[in-house]
């Protein structure tokens, strides 16, 4: 009788132990997915994903029957999650994503509030695209895409839209204002 008391109590910690490394993925951004989205979910399937939160749809391009432009997802809690951007295709996937919030995190540990030395130090910079308020950083290899609000730049490079910015020339210390994921 004991020997089996304490064989169930073994079998009992390694279930707690094996549960406790299970890694929640619902805030995870990675190659081809964002938390419970992947590259392959159907706009059809949102409100099934995300079941356990709150899923709000566009209503006036709704009830125009084009489909939704932005579907919002919210944490039952009240918190924005995700704002997510269906493409036109007969079959919609999700085209584009703005992570609303900051628990989602990178392989790399970059989340939106990261700022500029971060994303240097862990991806390539393939391209920056100078805008009237922003700056938009575009990585190598990845559909991830970071915009910095051009406050966060010297003085001298906020004023210009047609100026073109470099790497070098955008502070370490510049915080993130959009973080999104751009799939084709």
């Amino acid at each position: 009788m004991k020997f089996t008391h304490t064989l169930l109590i073994i079998f009992g910690c390694c279930l707690l132990i094996n549960c406790a490394k299970e890694k929640n993925n619902d805030f995870q951004i990675s190659g081809d997915q964002v938390g419970k989205l992947s590259k392959q979910s159907l706009a059809r399937d949102i409100e099934l994903i995300f079941e356990k939160d709150s899923v709000v749809k566009d209503t006036v391009k709704l009830n125009f029957g084009s489909g939704a432009s932005k579907i919002k997802i919210y944490e039952r809690g009240g918190a924005l999650l995700l704002t997510l951007t269906p493409n036109n295709d007969s079959i919609a996937t999700i085209q584009n994503i703005m992570v609303n919030d900051e628990r989602f995190v990178t392989e790399e540990g970059v989340s939106k509030l990261s700022t500029f030395k971060e994303i240097r130090e862990n991806y390539s910079i393939k391209k920056i695209i100078t805008s009237i308020n922003n700056v938009v950083v575009l990585l190598k290899d990845s559909d991830l895409y970071f915009t910095i609000d051009k406050k966060e730049l010297p003085e001298s490079l906020r004023y210009n839209a047609n100026s073109k910015i470099e790497e070098v020339q955008i502070p370490d210390n510049a915080k993130v204002k959009y973080m999104m994921v751009g799939w084709d």
